[in-house]
């Protein structure tokens, strides 16, 4: 055996950068030309074959991510929440590994179902459910919907014609002090109702007046890329308190407590991420330290995360198109954008990139990659070092992209959203095809 054998990147003519798996797909190594390879497959490969951008998902990272919460939550439901990312295969990759869905719309639930995913282990959100769509999800059987507003009771009463499970979403006024567009647990927003207030009481009272209405349980949602596991906690106790007051006020007991989802993920190395671990032992301890206090009996627990499940499983392949020097800045600009990742503009999200296509060697320069949307908050990622010699045509990789690319991409400057292509095992396969200029003139009916 040679050190050539035991250390493969000497053959690129030195050490290979570090790919941080708190950020990368566990199986994303170099192979022996310093090319980066996810799920066996070399990135550079995908965006020939595929063409740029191109969203990459790796089948195994989701799985195992499935698998990591119900072990750390044996006794609690997983809802995989389907806004992060939802298509066929995902849905069915999501069954398969024993996790329920929830979705917030006829097109995700219409996904789903396409999916055959068991409709009793859907649950429908939404601040804004159009009658269209409760009667949809009525008749389909989903298993339960989350009653959002006073509006949806007479609407759901007038739809069902069997009992429907029911949740009441609760905001428990817990302020996590994150981007606005994700403080979701504080009163002063659209979601839910107010937790202690008569508007609880009111929603409660309606929903148990009607004969086909199930009232099971309550939903919160405190926020988004949520860290410290201590706010869950306040959550529970808050919600517990909440459930024992329904219960003196109404007689019924509530059974189930859905403390929704939030989880962080790291998006750059160093960056914070939920310890799943602790997140068990917070919620449980402050279960039987709020049900001890109110005399409460032990509710079942669902947790939502989406987010943590598909984030790292996603990679987006760019081409690079252009290098500018200007003024002491040096942009390097993409084939992609603000188009296929808008969370930049939206949340001032900060990513890594790498050149996936050779192990770059000698000096390197620290460098703006820009999109190429016709917008200058287009902006992808700042500050990353780049090796100073990259050349146009290279291909570049932005980890940690599988949650909130895809489903919120759009077709600005009519330029198509991008494919999803999944690899596993070394063997690739296109999940969702790229849209095309006949797509977005198919549409144009004018």
């Amino acid at each position: 055996m040679t050190l050539l054998d035991i250390f493969p990147s000497l053959r690129s003519g030195g050490m290979l950068p570090r790919l941080d798996p708190a950020v990368w797909p566990r199986e994303t190594h170099y192979d022996p030309d310093g090319r980066i390879t996810v799920g066996g497959v070399a990135l550079a490969d995908i965006a020939d074959q595929y063409g740029t951008p191109t969203y990459v998902l790796d089948e195994g990272e989701v799985r195992e991510r499935c698998r990591a919460y119900r072990r750390a939550f044996p006794d609690a439901e997983i809802i995989y929440a389907g806004k992060a990312l939802l298509t066929r295969t995902v849905a069915e990759w999501i069954g398969d590994e024993g996790l329920s869905l929830d979705v917030c719309s006829a097109g995700e639930l219409t996904t789903a179902l396409s999916s055959w995913t068991d409709p009793r282990r859907i649950i429908l959100h939404g601040n804004g459910k159009p009658f269209a769509e409760l009667e949809t999800a009525v008749n389909c059987g989903v298993g339960r919907i989350v009653i959002d507003s006073l509006t949806e009771i007479p609407l759901l009463a007038a739809l069902a014609t069997r009992p429907q499970q029911v949740l009441l979403r609760i905001s428990p006024d817990i302020d996590v002090h994150g981007h606005p567009a994700v403080r979701t647990g504080v009163t002063d927003q659209k979601f839910g109702f107010p937790i202690g207030s008569d508007l609880v009481a009111e929603a409660v009272e309606r929903i148990v007046r009607q004969f086909n209405l199930d009232l099971i349980g309550l939903h919160c949602h405190i926020g988004s890329q949520i860290y410290d596991p201590f706010h869950y906690g306040e959550a529970v106790r808050r919600m517990i308190g909440e459930m024992a007051r329904i219960q003196a006020a109404f007689g019924i007991t509530l059974g189930d407590l859905d403390l929704g989802g939030g989880h962080a993920v790291a998006y750059r190395s160093g960056d914070a991420e939920m310890n799943l671990a602790e997140l068990a032992d917070i919620i449980d301890d402050g279960l039987d330290a709020a049900c001890a206090r109110h005399g409460f009996p032990r509710p079942k627990i669902a947790l939502e995360p989406g987010r943590a499940i598909v984030a790292r499983a996603g990679v987006t392949l760019y081409h690079v198109l252009s290098i500018k020097h200007i003024e002491g800045r040096t942009f390097v600009t993409v084939d992609g954008g603000m188009s296929d990742n808008p969370r930049v503009a939206l949340y001032g999200a900060h990513y890594e990139a790498v050149v996936a296509n050779r192990h770059p060697t000698g000096p390197q320069m620290t460098a703006t990659i820009a999109g190429r949307y016709c917008e200058a908050g287009d902006i992808l990622a700042t500050d990353i070092r780049l090796p100073a010699d990259l050349r146009p045509g290279e291909v570049l990789a932005v980890p940690c992209t599988g949650a909130y690319h895809h489903s919120l991409a759009s077709s600005y400057n009519g330029v198509g959203r991008p494919p999803i292509v999944a690899v596993n095992d070394g063997q690739s396969r296109e999940l969702v095809r790229r849209e095309t200029i006949a797509d977005l003139l198919a549409r144009d009916v004018g």
